[in-house]
């Protein structure tokens, strides 16, 4: 019997149906946000890119980068996953304070962190609202609001 929170997680991360993405197109992409598409931009964007929307750590692409023999450092990953966010193609979410998680989906929509595994799965998006923000600071305004919950096993 498959508990509840895998069965959860399976339906909302089924397979996305994608042609793929491919690197003329990925080129253009980088192109269009102002980013010059280096050899690895591209590899990086590839893998980043071309499994549909998830959420990753920048040791997890390089990981992923090193199997694919894609030749990068770490701090050219880390700067890599700094300029695609910074040019809206991927958003940064802080759920840990000594890991950074990326998501490949750059809209705004909110997440569950599954603690035991560190993994992040998106919630749906009628799971949650959001009401009666507090007024910001005079000279400021919400840029957007992220909820993370946290969810854990419960103890038998």
């Amino acid at each position: 019997m498959t508990d509840p929170l895998s069965a959860y997680i399976a339906s909302t991360t089924a397979p996305v149906s994608r042609r793929g993405c491919p690197v003329s197109e990925l080129r253009d992409k980088l192109r269009r946000v102002g980013l010059r598409p280096t050899r690895q931009r591209v590899s990086l964007g590839w893998l980043l890119f071309g499994k549909g929307d998830r959420h990753l750590t920048a040791e997890m692409l390089f990981d992923e980068a090193t199997r694919a023999r894609v030749p990068v450092s770490l701090a050219t990953v880390y700067n890599t996953l700094h300029q695609f966010t910074e040019a809206g193609l991927l958003r940064q979410l802080a759920v840990d304070g000594a890991k950074a998680y990326f998501d490949t989906n750059p809209t705004e929509h909110h997440h569950f962190f599954l603690e035991e595994e560190g993994e992040i799965v998106d919630m749906p998006a009628s799971g949650i609202s959001v009401a009666d923000l507090p007024q910001p600071p005079e000279g400021m305004e919400v840029a957007g609001v992220e909820v993370i919950v946290r969810l854990r096993r419960k103890s038998a």
